[in-house]
């Protein structure tokens, strides 16, 4: 089986991290595969803030779980509180993914550089998990300011996360439900 495929079969989400922080050589070939994303009309409308500054992804996580705490949500509540209102797993990288909020495609460019991002961190021995739940950090004027102090660029609107590192932990894949695939 090819290098890629056995990525992709293999790789599952990490949820527990070392404090072990990654290599320059590491962080740049993760940015060089998040730049390598294929976009709609190469448009390139995303923006990638590498985040290992400890301090503001403590910051991001305390907001999300306040929101979702703060919610009417009870099974996501339940959710976080399962998961002892971790939201990043101590990893020691947080890329958040942002995109220009007017542009038709960037949300679907997103979803295609985080799986590029989960991709290359399991072919380099690294764990990750993609994180959606944090949209609710940045869906306010505070958000905005948060986004601002990640480097989201002003045109811009969150999209998705993806949080990598060493993994402490791993499991076995989730079953995959029945008809999912239609062959015509």
């Amino acid at each position: 089986m090819k290098d890629t495929i056995r990525s992709i079969m293999d790789r599952r989400s990490t949820r527990g991290f070392y404090d072990k922080a990654l290599t320059q050589d590491e962080l740049t070939i993760l940015q060089d595969c998040a730049l390598a994303s294929p976009t709609a009309m190469n448009m390139q409308s995303w923006h990638f803030s590498f985040v290992t500054d400890t301090e503001k992804i403590a910051k991001v996580e305390n907001r999300v779980v306040e929101k979702i705490m703060g919610s009417d949500d009870e099974a996501f509540k339940s959710r976080m509180k399962e998961r002892n209102y971790s939201v990043f797993y101590g990893a020691p990288l947080v890329i958040f993914i942002s995109s220009d909020a007017e542009s038709k495609w960037s949300a679907v460019d997103a979803g295609i550089a985080v799986e590029n991002l989960a991709i290359a961190a399991h072919s380099m021995g690294l764990g990750s998990v993609i994180i959606g739940m944090c949209a609710s950090a940045f869906d306010d004027d505070c958000g905005k300011e948060l986004g601002t102090e990640l480097g989201f660029p002003s045109t811009h609107k969150f999209q998705i996360a993806i949080a990598i590192g060493t993994p402490t932990v791993s499991k076995e894949s989730h079953p995959i439900g029945d008809n999912k695939i239609t062959l015509i």
